[in-house]
C-alpha cells in the first residue's frame, strides 16, 4: 500500500481527498494535518464523511512525515505551501501540491500574481506541472507536482489540441468562466454569504484571473502553437460545484467544423477523462457542469464559427474532482505505475 498523507485536511479540498483516498484500493491513509483543528477527526470536520480511520489532525509544525509517508498532498493556501514543499520536498518521495505556489515557473509572472508567496526558483523548476492528459509521461517518478487551477485544467484541456495537436497560432484568445462557490473554498466573504450569492451572477474577475496567467505560462514553455493574447473573465454563479469555461479563439489558419472535431477525437482517443463531445448530442445542451459532478471528467466540445470567425471550445469539469482532488489522485496513479484510472471510475451523479 502507498501511504498518503494530506496537509490542510479540514478543507474542502482536503474533504474530497479523503473520500477519494479511502476509496482507493492501493492507498492507505496515514496522516491528516493542520493548523486549526488539531486533534479532531474527519467525520467531525466533513459530515459526509463518517469514517473510522483511527486517525485526527494532527499539528504539521512538528512532525515528521518521513516514516510516515511515501506522498503527501499539500491542500493549503499558497503562502504555506511554499513554506511546506521547501521542508518535505526532500524528505518525503512525493509531494503532491493544490495551490498556485509553484503553478507559474517564470519568476516575473509568479511575483505579478502571487506576490505574498515566497519560493526560490531552484525549488519551483523541480515541480512538474501536474496536467496528466498533457505531461503523463513527466510524472512517472516525479518527486514534485504542482497541480493546475480548475478552470486552468479546463482551459488548458480546451485549447491543448489546437496548439500541441494542429499547432495552430492563437491570434487572440478570450475566456469567459463561470463557477460554483466552493472554487473559493472556506474563507468566510460577504459577497458568498447565502443572501447575495444565491441566484447571483457575479463579475469578481472581469479583466484578468491568475488561472488564465497559468495557462499562457505553460503552453509557452510546452510549444508547439503560439498565443498571442489570452485574457479571461470569471463570474461566480449559484452553483456549489462545477465550473464552465469558454474560450473564443481567433486565429488566421484555415480551419473548419469537421477538421476541429476529429482533431479532438485524436488528440484524446487514449485520455478516458477527457469527452469530446458533440454540443446537441443529449437531452441537454453539453458540456454542462451537471453532467460531470462527482467525476474525474473533463468534458469538452469545440464548435466553428465561420460568421464569427472564430473557435468555441466549451470545457466544463467538477472543480472539486477533476480541478482538485481528482486530478491529485491521478497524477500519483501515474506517478507510481499504477493504472491511471485506479479509485477513480465513478461515473457523473446527475441532477445534483
Amino acid at each position: 500500500m502507498i501511504r498518503v498523507g494530506i496537509v490542510g485536511a479540514s478543507g474542502l479540498a482536503g474533504g474530497e481527498l479523503i473520500r477519494l483516498i479511502t476509496q482507493h484500493p492501493e492507498l492507505e491513509l496515514t496522516f491528516l494535518g493542520g493548523s486549526s483543528n488539531v486533534g479532531r477527526r474527519p467525520s467531525e470536520l466533513h459530515p459526509g464523511l463518517r469514517l473510522d480511520l483511527g486517525l485526527t489532525v494532527e499539528s504539521t509544525a512538528d512532525t515528521d512525515l518521513s516514516d510516515r509517508c511515501d506522498v503527501v498532498f499539500l491542500a493549503t493556501p499558497a503562502p504555506v505551501s511554499a513554506v511546506l514543499a521547501a521542508r518535505l520536498a526532500d524528505q518525503v518521495p512525493c509531494v503532491i501540491d493544490l495551490s498556485g505556489a509553484f503553478r507559474i515557473r517564470t519568476p516575473e509572472l509568479h511575483e505579478r500574481w502571487y506576490p505574498s508567496v515566497e519560493r526560490t526558483v531552484e525549488l519551483a523548476d523541480r515541480f512538474v506541472y501536474g496536467v496528466p492528459e498533457l505531461v503523463g509521461d513527466q510524472l512517472a517518478g516525479a518527486s514534485l507536482i504542482s497541480l493546475p487551477g480548475c478552470y486552468a485544467t479546463a482551459i488548458t484541456l480546451g485549447l491543448a489540441p489546437l496548439t500541441l495537436g494542429l499547432g495552430l497560432d492563437l491570434k487572440t484568445v478570450m475566456i469567459d468562466g463561470k463557477s460554483g462557490s466552493s472554487g473559493g473554498g472556506l474563507s468566510l466573504r460577504t459577497a458568498d454569504l447565502h443572501p447575495l450569492r444565491n441566484g447571483a451572477i457575479a463579475p469578481y474577475a472581469p479583466t484578468g484571473h491568475r488561472h488564465a496567467a497559468e495557462v499562457r505560462d505553460f503552453f509557452e514553455r510546452a510549444k508547439p502553437g503560439k498565443i498571442g493574447s489570452l485574457s479571461m473573465s470569471a463570474y461566480g454563479v449559484s452553483h456549489v460545484r462545477g465550473l464552465l469555461a469558454s474560450s473564443y479563439v481567433l486565429t488566421d489558419d484555415e480551419v473548419d467544423a469537421r477538421g476541429l472535431q476529429r482533431a479532438y477525437l485524436r488528440f484524446y482517443k487514449n485520455k478516458q477523462f477527457v469527452r469530446v463531445r458533440r454540443n446537441t448530442e443529449t437531452l441537454i445542451p453539453v458540456p454542462d457542469p451537471q453532467a460531470v459532478l462527482g467525476s474525474n471528467y473533463c468534458d469538452v466540445t469545440v464548435l466553428h464559427d465561420p460568421e464569427g470567425g472564430r473557435i468555441v471550445v466549451l470545457s466544463a469539469l467538477d472543480n472539486m474532482v477533476k480541478g482538485a482532488a481528482g486530478q491529485g489522485v491521478q497524477a500519483l496513479n501515474l506517478r507510481f505505475g499504477l493504472a491511471e484510472e485506479t479509485g477513480l471510475t465513478a461515473q457523473p451523479v446527475m441532477p445534483a
